[in-house]
Parts: C-alpha cells; sequence; structure tokens
C-alpha cells in the first residue's frame, strides 16, 4: 500500500467529506421530520384512504425527513465500506450527540423573547404570529428527540452488522448487496421506532396512524435504496479513482477485517 503523504490526505478529506454529509443529512432529517406530508398531494391525488385491518384509513402520508434519511444510511455503507465499523459507530454515537445539542440550541432560541418589528412587520393582514409558528414548529418536544436517536442508534448498529456480514461473504464483489440489504434491514427498525416512540408513545397519535406512517416511512426508503444502486456504484467508481484503485481496495480489505485504518 502506498503511504506516501498524498494517500494519507486523499484519505483523510474522504472521511471528512464523508462524515460532513453524513452529519449534515441526519441534523437535516431530525430538523424537518416533524412534518407529515400527503405523498397523494404531491402527486395531485387525492387521499387513497384504503382500508385497513387494524381499523384507520390507509393514506401515503410519510415524514418529511424520510427526504433525505435513505442517504444517511447510503452515506453510512460508504464510510463502513473503506474505515470499517469502527469508524461507523464512533461517527454514529457524535452524530446522536450533534442532534440533541441541536434541539437543546433550537429550544434555547424559541424562548428569546421576539423583537416588536419582527412580529409587526411578520404579521400581514391576518395578524400572523411568526414568533408562535416559530415555537411550534422548532419545539419539536422530548418524545421525537428519544424516538430519533433510539431509532438512529439502532438502525445505524444494525446497519454496521449486516453490512460487514455480507461485506465477508461478497468480497469486493456484488456492492448492492451489501449496501441496500443492510440498509432495508436497518430501516425497517429506524422506520417503525422512530414514528412509535415519538408520535405514539410520547405523542397524540392513534397506533393505527403510527402504523401507517411507518409502513409509509419504509415503503418509501425501501424504494429508494433500490434506485439509488447506480449511484452507489457511481460513488465507488469516484473514491477508488481518488484513493487509486489498490489503495482503496486495500483500505476496505482492512476494515472489512477490523483492522485499523488510521487517518
Amino acid at each position: 500500500m502506498n503511504d506516501q503523504p498524498l494517500f494519507a490526505s486523499k484519505r483523510q478529506i474522504l472521511f471528512f467529506v464523508l462524515s460532513g454529509f453524513f452529519i449534515a443529512n441526519a441534523l437535516v432529517a431530525e430538523i424537518i421530520g416533524g412534518k407529515i406530508f400527503s405523498v397523494e398531494g404531491v402527486l395531485g391525488l387525492p387521499s387513497a384512504n384504503i382500508p385497513t385491518p387494524w381499523g384507520d384509513k390507509w393514506s401515503f402520508n410519510q415524514a418529511a425527513g424520510a427526504l433525505n434519511w435513505p442517504l444517511v444510511f447510503i452515506i453510512g455503507d460508504m464510510i463502513n465500506e473503506y474505515f470499517g465499523r469502527k469508524g461507523v459507530r464512533w461517527l454514529s454515537f457524535l452524530t446522536a450527540g450533534l442532534i440533541v445539542y441541536s434541539f437543546f440550541i433550537i429550544y434555547a432560541a424559541t424562548t428569546l423573547p421576539p423583537a416588536q418589528f419582527w412580529l409587526d412587520v411578520n404579521k400581514g393582514t391576518t395578524n400572523f404570529n411568526i414568533d408562535y409558528a416559530y415555537k411550534v414548529i422548532f419545539r419539536q418536544g422530548l418524545g421525537i428527540i428519544i424516538g430519533s436517536i433510539t431509532a438512529f442508534l439502532l438502525a445505524q448498529f444494525l446497519d454496521v452488522t449486516v453490512f460487514q456480514y455480507l461485506r465477508k461473504h461478497t468480497g469486493h464483489k456484488y456492492i448492492w448487496i451489501r449496501a441496500t440489504g443492510s440498509t432495508v434491514v436497518s430501516q425497517l427498525i429506524d422506520s417503525f421506532v422512530v414514528v412509535f416512540v415519538a408520535f405514539y408513545l410520547f405523542g397524540n397519535w392513534s397506533a393505527g396512524q403510527a402504523l401507517s406512517v411507518a409502513l409509509n416511512n419504509y415503503l418509501y426508503k425501501f424504494i429508494i435504496s433500490l434506485l439509488t444502486i447506480p449511484i452507489l456504484y457511481l460513488v465507488h467508481y469516484l473514491i477508488d479513482r481518488w484513493l487509486g484503485t489498490e489503495n482503496a481496495r486495500h483500505i476496505a480489505d482492512d476494515a472489512a477485517t477490523e483492522l485499523p485504518v488510521s487517518l
């Protein structure tokens, strides 16, 4: 393996870029996750209202955080591939801590007294209270924090375990099997845990509503995991070109066998 300074620098840049995208997407998904949107509405269709065994009508409503949450798992798989289980675990704990930190800062921001001119210029003709809206939108509550962190850590550790198991059986081939397989399994846990803890256990949703949204979230993530297979191969190709094919394969082998890959 080439240990020249140039390669070491490229390896550091790769880790920092992947980690930055991982953390940024996780934080954005948490911040926007409180909104539930209608997929039918996006497509200009009426609500499906499909009868279900649990009594509620099933429409395709899901959390807005699902928009970019699959990217967290895709990037996590890239880190897993090149930096191993320890790298993903370390980054997962760091991200969870930053999510908690962000929520505390956001909550503190909502308690600040609003400037009167800010209220006046935004009230319009309907006497809209922008400070009230600001608080409602950003105060997502303890339940969502607990649900998000619990689901995130469980899903990440499951993703790492399944990914490495498949990695040992596929070697350098069949990237899509280990990446998609680990994502499909881990996102099943993520989709259900976060919704039931945040909105059913600590919230005011019925079990049927939570089940419907959780199923929609997972269905979306499952479809996205299949559609992003070409992106996985493109990212692998770009990383291999960046590091050099031989060097990239070497650090991937070290990551798979739990050998330390220093930055």
